[in-house]
């Protein structure tokens, strides 16, 4: 036990010392020519705007449900929300503050330089804070929870639903301490993606839909005014948004295996499978163990990317080599883990009771088969959303024969890629579930995100490259800046698209193995756990669960584009009314345009976000559990569908788009009809990869998180459960 706080301590303590350091070291270098100093102080303005504008608002929400929570479950639950939602809020806020600092000194560094390879190494050390901050805050939390509830009010060892409150409603006090700390971290995860992913597209469509199509000026022209907002939204969207969105899903499928264990105990007892406290307590330290490995595995694969001196031309192999030593790290040091903690188990009450066919090696398989699993989908991501493979390159060339097929091949594109992705998962569902059980589909979920430092640190760099291009741009600085940062920017696009898959798929698992905790939460102790899919209630959850995703996704794309629309008249009335903009005599009004976009993310991402809360709560008070328990499935099998399609379509059009401007189709460029026509493409799928796909994986673990924590309320008092006793 006293290793195990050592571990996790150290493992915390070390990320985020490293992560303070690269802050500090990125922030010491160069920021180049005045201009360049201006236009970033401009968007880290902008940046720090919303941020704080967005914090405000969920400042009231967090307070709100916290004060439900308590009185509703308890009170520790309402303490542990608070403590996810700091840590989650932390990550995002430092992880902005740094790609405001990094994206000018990666232009300032390919202007001095001209040489990828030492670009490339400051973006990465830029994105690495992010990563680090991820890691480190999202175990800090946990190590706090367990520290003051766990161990100090003595939860830890209560593995019974002993604790009653005024309501008479009785829980296991541990798992719902828990519950509550993944909801705080899910509601800033949800509030960033959400205001993030409005914010971001709303700016960069409209700078495109004027800017490129209609003014035939660049992307990052300074004679537009939703240039800088654009920026901004980078930064906000796919930096800020990005670190909660893991964090929580980070937290979410640590949880999910803890939460679990203390539900197979009490089945285990009524089942007399021989299960006993010790096994409990080493089925809650392992997924502790394991990521802490994993994160001190993921300082050494980013500190072995930035040591090494002379970075290659190809920033995709450097950036897998980073995130590959600290995936195979992690596996190597989690069977050691495995081994001594269950070393001394008795193997066949190990597998009566947990389903552990392998002995004390069971959860580090299943553990690795989730590693192997978000890595194989990373590849997958990568093959249909890279310029270097044939399904973007089609969809390039596609981009000659007009908007109406390049869109055309972009859907086709998207939907091809679901099947391979969910294959995978299916598999790692399969095996998992037959190497260890249930608890072994909670640890492939982890597996799966063990290393999400790393994968984070090479996600965040993308966002990071891309402000850098525009800042190079709107500086006029040579040719050859822009170059090197569009190159890195199209490795950031499929990055990004691999960071996704990895979310949505650890999502899946995680969500998994809520649901039988969920059914474990209101079912009696000892019975069978059936959720009969030919039951009308259960069938009719499942159906609007299936809808679920389709409205939430409808509502995402329409926010932006009522954001985008104002945008859009804010550029044109502009180029009308000020004159000399486009002759470049004449500065555009930067201020109304990043107003407009943080002011109409935060109206408009509020129903979205609170969707997921209210739904399940809402039906459950309704119609039962079991309505619920539909809705969850429903929900999260249309969420991955949805979420692979968005992720995958959107970023092939992205850098089929990249494609294109750096000639790869023949007699197309910039300023053709084939480059509009691509623009046009990326326009479509901007919301789907940076707005609708990356916010599923959350809306479908927050529903689940949600729908775990109000079970034992709504399970009792629901209203067709008061019409049946009235018969």
């Amino acid at each position: 036990m006293q290793l195990m706080i050592v571990l996790v301590v150290f493992a915390a303590g070390l990320a985020l010392a490293f992560a303070a350091f690269n802050f500090c070291l990125v922030k010491k270098l160069p920021e180049g020519t005045e201009k360049m100093q201006e236009i970033a102080a401009a968007i880290r303005v902008g940046a720090n705007a919303f941020i704080s504008y967005e914090y405000t608002v969920l400042l009231v929400v967090i307070t709100i449900v916290a004060l439900i929570l308590a009185v509703v479950t308890m009170w520790q639950a309402g303490v542990a929300l608070i403590i996810g939602a700091v840590m989650s809020g932390c990550a995002g806020f430092v992880g902005m503050k740094i790609a405001t600092y990094a994206n000018v000194r990666v232009s300032n560094r390919a202007r001095e330089s001209h040489d990828i390879g030492k670009t490339l190494k400051v973006a990465f050390q830029g994105g690495s804070v992010m990563g680090l901050c991820v890691g480190g805050f999202a175990l800090l939390g946990l190590f706090l929870v367990y520290l003051i509830f766990g161990l100090g009010l003595g939860q830890l060892y209560v593995t019974e639903a002993s604790y009653v409150n005024y309501l008479g409603l009785s829980f296991i006090p541990f798992t719902m301490t828990l519950s509550g700390y993944a909801l705080g971290c899910s509601i800033v995860a949800m509030f960033n993606r959400v205001g993030g992913g409005i914010y971001t597209k709303a700016a960069d469509m409209g700078a495109d839909l004027v800017g490129k199509t209609e003014a035939n000026i660049p992307e990052d022209d300074p004679r537009n005014p939703a240039t800088i907002a654009d920026n901004v939204g980078d930064n906000v969207g796919d930096v800020a948004g990005l670190g909660s969105d893991l964090l929580e899903s980070y937290v979410g499928a640590i949880s999910s295996g803890i939460i679990l264990a203390y539900h197979m105990f009490l089945q285990s007892g009524a089942w007399g499978t021989g299960m006993t406290e010790t096994i409990l307590q080493k089925c809650i330290l392992f997924p502790l163990i394991f990521v802490s490995l994993g994160l001190i595995a993921c300082c050494i694969g980013i500190g072995w990317l930035l040591a090494k001196r002379h970075l290659s031309e190809n920033p995709r192999l450097e950036l897998n080599g980073a995130t590959y030593v600290a995936a195979l790290l992690t596996i190597v040091l989690g069977f050691a883990a495995a081994w001594f903690l269950f070393r001394d188990e008795d193997a066949a009450i190990l597998k009566a009771s947990l389903g552990f066919a392998a002995g004390s090696l069971s959860p580090w398989i299943a553990a690795a088969i989730g590693v192997v699993a978000g890595v194989v989908i990373g590849m997958l991501a990568e093959y249909y959303t890279s310029a270097d493979y044939r399904p973007t390159r089609l969809l390039a060339n596609a981009a000659t024969e007009g908007s109406a097929l390049t869109i055309t091949q972009g859907l086709a594109l998207g939907m091809r890629s679901c099947m391979a992705p969910c294959v995978v998962l299916g598999a790692g569902i399969v095996t998992s579930y037959a190497v260890s059980g249930m608890y072994g589909v909670s640890m492939a979920a982890m597996g799966m995100l063990s290393f999400v430092t790393a994968t984070v640190s090479v996600d965040t760099y993308g966002p990071i490259s891309d402000n850098a291009g525009g800042i190079a741009e709107m500086s006029e600085l040579d040719p050859e800046v822009r170059k090197i940062t569009d190159t890195l920017d199209s490795v950031g696009n499929t990055t990004a698209a691999i960071g996704k898959g990895f979310a949505i798929g650890s999502g899946a698992l995680a969500a998994l193995a809520l649901m039988i905790s969920y059914l474990y939460s209101f079912n009696e102790v000892g019975t069978d756990l059936i959720l009969n899919l030919m039951e009308p209630m259960v069938l009719a959850g499942a159906i609007a669960g299936g809808a679920l995703p389709f409205l939430f996704s409808g509502m995402l794309i329409e926010a932006v584009a009522k954001a985008a629309r104002k945008m859009v008249d804010e550029v044109r009335r502009q180029f009308r009314e000020i004159p000399g903009i486009l002759e470049g005599k004449a500065k555009p009004d930067y201020k109304t345009c990043i107003s407009i976009s943080y002011k109409g993310a935060i109206d408009e991402m509020k129903a979205p976000s609170l969707l997921a809360i209210v739904v399940p709560v809402a039906t459950g008070f309704l119609f039962g559990p079991s309505f619920v328990g539909g809705l969850i499935i429903g929900s999260t099998l249309a969420a991955i569908m949805i979420a692979i399609f968005c992720g995958n379509a959107g970023g092939a059009w992205d850098n089929g788009k990249k494609f294109i401007e750096a000639g790869g189709v023949p007699g197309a460029g910039k300023g053709t009809a084939t480059h509009s026509a691509a623009v046009v493409g990326d326009t479509v799928g901007d919301p789907l990869k940076d707005t609708v796909g990356p916010c599923l994986d959350i809306f479908i673990k927050i529903m689940s998180t949600v729908s775990l924590v109000a079970s034992p309320v709504f399970a009792q008092y629901n209203l067709v459960g008061w019409i049946q006793s009235l018969f």
